[in-house]
């Protein structure tokens, strides 16, 4: 069986979230893939109810209007209410989230799609959790996650991902500099079949340090990377000022700009369309990809929440695969 016959492995995520509801209403359309779902059966049905749609659950199979999935249970510790956190549920997710993993690196499962989860629960109840991305990297034993946001007309890759503005600059060394741009290049290459990358390499300051008036780092840290790795003949453009790296004139040269702070990239795809885009981690052993959105507890149980992000997350696993 290759990855192409393979179950999907998805996860729900934070159980007071829109993320189970999400998975009800991808089953409520015509589902195409082979899907494992992660989750508490009577919570997806208890939600199913909540939102008025239409769900069941046959042994292990998961029954929508729009096809089926299979069920990987696991229980909750309390009982879940839409939209009220609640820390006891904080091992259910962890515990999803490790089987999902597990069953990857054992080749059970094809790729892993992931719901969003409450990371300010699972640190009140004492995990150490900054992120999935770092937390699918640590049990897998790969030392450098990049975060990659993507949708079709634009991919957006981070050099540092959950951290405070303030720790950045130290952060971002040469050292780490180049482990990430040789992970994108790699698997642009393995994942998305670019026989060539070309990737755009943000400044850390305004205006790329005009010429180390504004910061030193680019003329320190980032440009040396970048003249080193291009002898070894990566394809890199930089360091662009990030207040123009995202104009249509230089995008249509490149296959994906590397911000090197969380919110100098990712407002711009978000912007770009919001709902379409899909959260990839590079550098793993295994496909992910995730939602580009949050909990969105405030929509939780209303059948609101927007599942366009899960679907294509869903989609481009899947594609990934191949």
């Amino acid at each position: 069986m290759n990855d192409k016959t393979k179950y999907i492995a998805l996860t729900t995520g934070e159980p007071a979230g829109i993320g189970p509801e999400l998975v009800v209403q991808l089953l409520q359309d015509p589902v195409t893939d082979h899907l494992c779902i992660f989750a508490d059966p009577d919570l997806l049905l208890e939600r199913a109810t909540l939102i008025g749609a239409s769900l069941a659950i046959k042994g292990d199979t998961l029954l929508g209007p729009g096809g089926t999935a299979h069920i990987y249970p696991i229980e909750l510790n309390e009982s879940s209410i839409a939209g009220d956190l609640d820390i006891k549920n904080a091992p259910y997710v962890i515990e999803m989230l490790t089987r999902a993993v597990d069953g990857c690196l054992t080749g059970e499962f094809a790729a892993m799609v992931t719901a969003p989860v409450q990371k300010s629960t699972l640190i009140e109840a004492g995990n150490a959790f900054v992120g999935h991305t770092e937390f699918l990297a640590e049990r897998a034993g790969v030392p450098k996650p990049v975060m990659m946001l993507a949708n079709d007309r634009l991919r957006v890759a981070l050099v540092t991902i959950h951290m405070p503005l303030s720790e950045v600059p130290g952060a971002i060394t040469q050292e780490s500099l180049e482990a990430v741009l040789r992970v994108i290049d790699f698997d642009l290459r393995r994942r998305f079949q670019i026989s060539n990358p070309v990737i755009g390499v943000c400044g850390l300051n305004p205006h790329a340090g005009e010429a180390g008036h504004l910061g030193k780092e680019e003329q320190e840290v980032i440009s040396p990377v970048l003249e080193r790795l291009c002898l070894e003949g990566f394809d890199l453009r930089g360091p662009l000022p990030a207040d123009t790296a995202f104009t249509t004139q230089n995008l249509k040269d490149l296959d994906v700009v590397v911000a090197m702070f969380h919110d100098q990239g990712l407002p711009v795809i978000k912007h770009q369309g919001f709902g379409e885009v899909v959260n990839v981690t590079l550098g793993l052993p295994f496909v992910r990809t995730s939602v580009d959105h949050g909990t969105a507890l405030d929509l939780a149980g209303t059948g609101r929440a927007d599942v366009s992000s899960l679907i294509s997350a869903v989609r481009l696993a899947r594609k990934l695969c191949g």
